[in-house]
């Protein structure tokens, strides 16, 4: 009944007449009020998919053509006609979000193969990392992201092809990187072809060569000091969230967790109902980069807010996920990109925009706290769970104070 209602005070209900998508009006409407969107989004959201319609039928493309660079190409057009646009910094955001949930809901209902040579071929790859490298969800989509940057630099769109690689590929692709890129980012990349190419010769592709024109990029980590909050700063940026609201309770407890324990952006992501052990006062770390299990301490103040959190701003929700989505698609967990753009709201809030962004600038805080606190190097690593003791030994040279006590004098000098 819902869906016939809704169907029937669509503004382009006539837009359906001949329009390859009409078959899924109706089941989309449904997928999307399963989730608990909103009446007016899901109107939005079906305009746009019927809009996308009617471009596949201008196009000439079938239903079973359609995929993730038909969806690009869509939007490129799309964003050439609104260019002129001065009511939005992105005019095309609700068509993305609408061609986003459509992507996922065409295969689930039709035998409609929505992916692209490279999605494929980065499917295959990431299938490597987790099953014959063992590595961390979160470090496959980093190294796949690399990678596609690099097969999107050299073959568009078309599927890739081992032998047509060379060299000068290669080269063109880190001269082009290299342009917006910082050097620790370029080494990041070049690990990432390294391990493709490895991938390539598992499928007994001739890969040495090629492995020779990576470039070994020279990246001095210990030139600069790690950019932390002071006390000051730490004060402001606590402040900055309202706790008087779900969204702004949730947000505190996540800055805690970040901040008092030092957690990374993906592992509060996916700590659990069951991780907060009330009576121990421990937190299991079960989805870190080691894929090991580990247990933190978990301090007062973040007990508190997390506490908080789930007694009067955690929505009613059947997963068992700890921080889950206040918007729909409801019952789902905080992605990393929302607790960035939280993180990075609260610093705008306090004045300190400019000044640090992202959520590692916690973790890096943390480490220099314990450090001027008087903890060892090896009780840094053990709480931020650095398997090498030279990833912590940064953190030594924040202390200026200290410095200067054991610092020789200069030769020459009165002292």
């Amino acid at each position: 009944m819902f869906t016939e209602t809704h169907l029937a005070d669509l503004t382009h209900l006539d837009s359906l007449v001949d329009n390859p998508l009409s078959s899924i009006a109706a089941p989309y409407v449904e997928a999307l009020n399963a989730q608990h969107y909103a009446r007016y989004t899901i109107e939005r959201y079906v305009n746009c998919v019927i809009h996308f319609g009617c471009w596949l039928n201008a196009e000439g493309v079938e239903l079973q053509s359609i995929n993730q660079a038909l969806f690009h190409h869509y939007l490129h057009d799309l964003l050439l006609l609104s260019s002129n646009s001065v009511n939005s910094s992105d005019p095309i955001k609700m068509d993305r979000a609408a061609l986003k949930h459509l992507l996922t809901f065409l295969p689930q209902q039709y035998s409609i193969i929505t992916k692209s040579p490279i999605e494929a071929e980065l499917e295959r790859f990431t299938d490597y990392l987790l099953n014959i490298c063992g590595m961390s969800p979160q470090t496959c989509v980093n190294r796949c992201q690399h990678v596609g940057a690099f097969l999107s630099h050299r073959f568009c769109s078309e599927a890739p092809v081992f032998a047509q690689i060379s060299g000068a590929d290669i080269d063109a692709f880190f001269q082009h990187m290299a342009l917006r890129w910082r050097p620790a980012s370029l080494k990041v990349a070049g690990a990432s072809l390294r391990s493709y190419l490895r991938f390539c010769a598992l499928q007994g592709e001739p890969t040495t060569v090629l492995s020779a024109f990576i470039p070994r990029i020279a990246s001095w980590s210990p030139a600069t000091l790690p950019k932390v909050l002071s006390d000051t700063q730490v004060d402001a940026f606590l402040k900055a969230f309202d706790c008087t609201y779900g969204v702004g309770m949730r947000d505190y407890a996540i800055a805690r967790c970040l901040l008092d324990i030092g957690l990374r952006g993906h592992e509060v992501t996916y700590l659990k109902l069951d991780s907060v052990d009330w009576r121990n006062a421990t937190l299991t770390i079960s989805s870190n980069k080691s894929k090991r299990v580990q247990q933190l301490p978990l301090p007062v103040s973040t007990g508190q807010a997390i506490a908080q959190y789930l007694f009067k701003g955690r929505p009613l929700a059947s997963s068992r996920i700890l921080f889950v989505r206040h918007r729909a698609p409801f019952d789902q967990p905080l992605s990393v990109p929302a607790i960035r753009n939280a993180m990075n709201r609260a610093f705008t809030r306090c004045g300190l925009r400019n000044q640090f962004c992202n959520t590692h600038v916690l973790r890096s805080t943390t480490a220099t706290r314990l450090q001027k606190a008087g903890a060892s190097i090896k009780d840094i690593a053990d709480l931020l769970r650095h398997q090498c003791l030279d990833t912590a030994k940064t953190y030594a040279r924040v202390d200026l104070e200290r410095l200067r006590a054991v610092a020789l004098p200069w030769p020459g000098s009165c002292s």
